[in-house]
């Protein structure tokens, strides 16, 4: 169990602060108002530790003390106007930042830091599962911290002390608004996560729907709204079939979805009286949903329902705005003292250490593949044949693969940081390898795991292709996505009358949904977007020997989470290995400490400039 670390949250008054110290300076932007409704929620999701907000984008540099602020200050606006307030997160609290990841353990300040923050219902993500000890902590420690709101319908956990298998927490919770008196029935789901720590187990969303609670709380009578929040993409299989069990059950009582796990911001209509709310990712979104006409404490009659929806850009700019404050009436001493936790906690990580600087930005999605801006060209170009060499090995020719989805954010020009290190690949698994494979075989590998979809599902869905991907690409369908380059929205209407009234917009989120192209808060330029394959290849040949010859051998070298595509890839092309054929490769390194040394052995003098 961790320790409590307490820093200064709420153990000191000080001076005033917004923001972390050397976060930029938001830029003002036209903005759309929110619209208040007899009630309304505050939703974040797939945080992975962000709490700091965003050191070097201007659009998102409010940190979670910030938060905490606006969701008091709407809080109190909404109370005076008899109207209510609920906040709501859907997981992947854990990995992707170094505030989480830098510690030892794990989590050391993060998890004291993020329930200073209110929440009404709260639920796991996957990434809180994929390790036993993380798992431990959200049953330790955030459990308990949200006893009350913390909801898992379909996850159980083996106790740590007794060993036995118990919901991590409620599977439901009924409760009634503070001010309008509404009646809501809320679950938390998960959805068919299957690379768990096997201390747990995620019951599968379609046997969960037909267990004797789930189906006694949905023939609930006496309920005004269904909230069903999930770490679930809102267009996936699993919120569909929960939306079918409660339709089939209440075929007109209002339901809100809030889901994640995709890292985008997005809105699905499923039918008039319910839809679904994504809320983005890395604390770039405050997703806001507003609902009236729901019966009320007042009235039991209620009306056809009406939904609104909009995505925060994570900055004081908006922030300020939209509670109705300013720099000098917004913040509190609570928000402050957050805030300086997070800046010591930083501080105490030494998350600004530099390693060396990048000498341009490398995208993972803004450019495209293969090209000199693209993060996986630099990866399969410069990184990998840089420093993927494991010296009881280094004679061998080999091939090194990983998927893209294990890198989860862009390079920013200037220093690369150790925070940077996490924030670009946060994962802990390692390479492993397979040897002397027949290279007459293994040239194939590359083109299969890009390629392969449907031979791999049709042995296995758990196989789907998607999984190797970036979460952001996951969510796109292929008729929108079909060319590059590609861009995933145009500009709204409204963009283009304030560009044709001389306002400068910055480019940003451009979001089109259900609802139409009017949800992101502040109006943006489009960014262009360019598809990624799923995995990156480098040949590495360092002998010189010539691969194109009969009998040519070479070590598969790929990172550990994509063992089982490797594996099943090979048996198509006849070569039948097992994992236990598979070694450890530098066993000593990940990917994250390999691109760190990397960049301190290539990037460091860039710094001098």
């Amino acid at each position: 169990m961790l320790p409590s670390v307490k820093l200064s949250v709420v153990l000191l008054a000080v001076p005033a602060l917004c923001k972390q110290p050397t976060a930029p300076e938001p830029l003002a932007a036209p903005l759309r108002e929110l619209e208040f409704g007899q009630l309304n929620f505050l939703h974040t999701t797939d945080t992975h530790g962000w709490h700091a907000g965003h050191l070097l984008e201007p659009s998102f540099g409010a940190d979670w003390g910030d938060y905490v602020d606006f969701a008091s200050r709407l809080r109190e606006k909404l109370d005076g106007d008899g109207k209510d307030l609920l906040i709501v997160d859907t997981g992947d609290r854990v990995e992707g930042n170094g505030l989480y990841d830098a510690s030892e353990p794990k989590g050391l300040f993060t998890f004291d830091i993020f329930r200073e923050q209110h929440m009404d219902i709260i639920c796991s993500g996957n990434h809180e599962l994929y390790k036993q000890n993380s798992s431990e902590n959200e049953y330790r420690i955030t459990v308990p911290a949200y006893a009350d709101s913390y909801l898992a319908s379909n996850l159980d956990i083996r106790d740590p002390t007794t060993g036995e298998l118990v919901p991590l927490a409620p599977r439901a919770k009924k409760f009634i608004t503070q001010n309008q008196g509404i009646r809501i029935t809320a679950f938390g789901f998960l959805y068919n996560f299957d690379r768990n720590a096997n201390n747990t187990v995620i019951r599968r969303v379609e046997h969960a729907i037909q267990e004797p609670w789930f189906q006694a709380a949905i023939r609930d009578r006496e309920v005004d709204l269904f909230v069903v929040i999930g770490h679930s993409a809102v267009r996936s299989a699993e919120f569909d079939m929960i939306f079918t069990a409660i339709r089939a059950a209440q075929p007109d009582t209002p339901i809100q979805f809030f889901g994640g796990h995709y890292h985008i911001r997005d809105y699905r209509r499923f039918d008039r009286n319910s839809y679904g709310l994504a809320s983005g990712r890395f604390m770039e979104t405050l997703g806001f949903q507003s609902i009236s006409g729901l019966s009320t404490k007042t009235s039991r009659s209620a009306s056809t329902p009406s939904f609104f929806r909009r995505y925060i850009d994570n900055n004081l700019y908006s922030l300020y705005h939209h509670s109705g404050h300013n720099a000098s009436t917004f913040h509190s001493d609570r928000g402050r003292n957050i805030t300086l936790a997070i800046s010591e906690a930083r501080a105490a990580l030494d998350l600004d250490q530099t390693f060396g600087c990048a000498p341009r930005d490398l995208w993972m999605a803004r450019a495209p593949y293969p090209s000199k801006d693209s993060i996986f060209s630099w990866l399969e170009e410069d990184v990998f044949p840089g420093i993927v060499n494991d010296p009881a090995r280094s004679d061998r020719p080999r091939l090194v693969i990983s998927n893209t989805g294990a890198i989860r954010f862009d390079i920013f020009k200037g220093a690369f940081t150790k925070d940077s290190t996490y924030i670009v690949c946060p994962f802990t698994s390692g390479f492993h390898y397979l040897k002397d494979v027949p290279y007459e075989k293994a040239k194939h590998l590359i083109n299969m795991l890009n390629r392969g979809g449907e031979i791999f599902e049709n042995v296995d869905p758990s196989y789907a292709m998607w999984k190797l991907g970036p979460p952001e690409q996951m969510g796109v369908k292929e008729d929108v996505i079909a060319t590059n380059p590609l861009q995933l929205h145009d500009l709204s209407s409204l963009s283009q009358v304030a560009m044709a009234s001389g306002v400068r917009l910055t480019p940003g989120y451009t979001t089109r949904d259900d609802a139409g192209d009017d949800g992101d808060d502040t109006i943006h330029s489009p960014i262009s977007f360019y598809r990624v394959p799923n995995c990156i290849q480098s040949t590495i040949n360092p002998s010189q020997v010539a691969l194109d010859g009969e009998g040519v051998v070479v070590d598969v070298v790929f990172n550990e989470f994509i063992e089982p595509w490797i594996l099943l890839a090979l048996k198509f092309l006849g070569l039948e290995y097992t994992d236990e054929d598979v070694g450890k490769y530098m066993p000593e390194d990940n990917l994250t400490t390999l691109i760190a040394r990397w960049v301190s052995e290539n990037w460091k003098d860039n710094c001098k400039d």
